[in-house]
């Protein structure tokens, strides 16, 4: 497709068409062909560049031919009393220039009134028991306002293939069994966290850190990577070359959990400390937390609060004997 749809972009404009009504989008859509896949990535906006890696590999996947929509709506229904609905971060014009330089042709930035018309709708997609586990016990609801969020985007938008952030995992397993259960003709790509040098997975909600605090929130990744090291140890492998987003194999389910909470359990120390919400070694499947005896994958999740910052990270894993 080409960059700008409808109109050349003027010198320092972003070469993305940007569509904030329903029907505008509809009329794109069907005056312009797409000789290639349609992709769709979902964001709230405030994009960094772990957003930016989601828009580069729906590029890669659809090609040149195909057509990228980026969507920037902040959802109103998956946020619960107290939480941070007013005070989100929202930057569409520095967004429309992150979607563009990453390969988008179309960012949809809604209002809550053009996708919700009338007000909160009377029928929501359930999130069902997967959906009260870990993310979805801490926040009532929020699951089931996501997923009836991203199904009006899947038929908005109408695209082959929607890529999500791995780093949210349990929203991208529940999405997965959403389009598999309800027979969405759409596929689901999984794209692995993008963190800054220190490890520190990005995040919208990392400009909300003071300094002192940041360094506190480092302890979710150290976490992480202590229960992955100290598994593999228990495998009696190696540490070197790998990579944080390869599923890494790992002996003992317990040297893993026991190695992530001591570094929690000291990081509850620091100043700013940080307050552990959960630290969960689950099935990627439906999010119950696995056994010691556990064969297969497994993902290390764990979300606390960093002053008035809650954050979420995870890592994927595989227990047990070698692929």
């Amino acid at each position: 497709m080409s960059p700008k749809l409808w109109t050349k972009a003027l010198p320092g404009e972003p070469d993305v068409e940007l569509f904030r009504h329903r029907p505008e989008l509809d009329e794109a859509f069907a005056h312009f062909a797409v000789e290639g896949r349609a992709a769709v990535v979902m964001t709230m906006g405030a994009l960094h560049d772990g957003h930016a890696s989601l828009i580069r590999t729906a590029r890669a996947q659809v090609g040149a031919k195909g057509l990228v929509t980026v969507t920037v709506f902040v959802n109103p229904l998956q946020f619960g009393a107290g939480e941070d609905l007013d005070r989100y971060p929202r930057t569409l014009d520095a967004d429309l220039k992150v979607a563009a330089g990453a390969g988008a042709d179309i960012v949809f930035a809604p209002s809550a009134e053009e996708v919700y018309p009338g007000g909160e709708p009377h029928i929501r997609i359930t999130a069902g028991s997967m959906g009260e586990r870990y993310e979805g016990a801490s926040r009532p609801g929020h699951f089931d306002g996501m997923l009836t969020v991203v199904a009006k985007l899947l038929h908005i938008t109408r695209p082959d293939v929607a890529f999500f952030g791995e780093k949210d995992a349990q929203q991208l397993a529940l999405i997965r069994r959403m389009t598999r259960d309800l027979d969405f003709p759409v596929g689901i790509v999984g794209v692995p966290t993008v963190r800054e040098g220190d490890g520190l997975a990005l995040s919208s909600r990392n400009r909300y850190l003071s300094a002192q605090e940041r360094d506190t929130a480092l302890a979710l990744s150290r976490a992480l990577f202590a229960g992955r090291d100290a598994g593999l140890l228990a495998a009696g492998e190696g540490q070197a070359g790998a990579e944080e987003h390869e599923l890494i194999r790992v002996a003992s389910p317990a040297a893993v959990r026991s190695a992530a909470r001591a570094v929690l359990d000291e990081a509850a120390g620091f100043e700013p400390p940080l307050a552990l919400d959960y630290l969960g070694l689950v099935d990627p499947a439906d999010f119950t937390e696995v056994s010691d005896a556990h064969t297969g994958e497994a993902v290390l999740a764990v979300a606390a609060k960093v002053g008035a910052t809650r954050l979420i990270d995870n890592i994927r894993l595989w227990i047990g004997a070698a692929r």
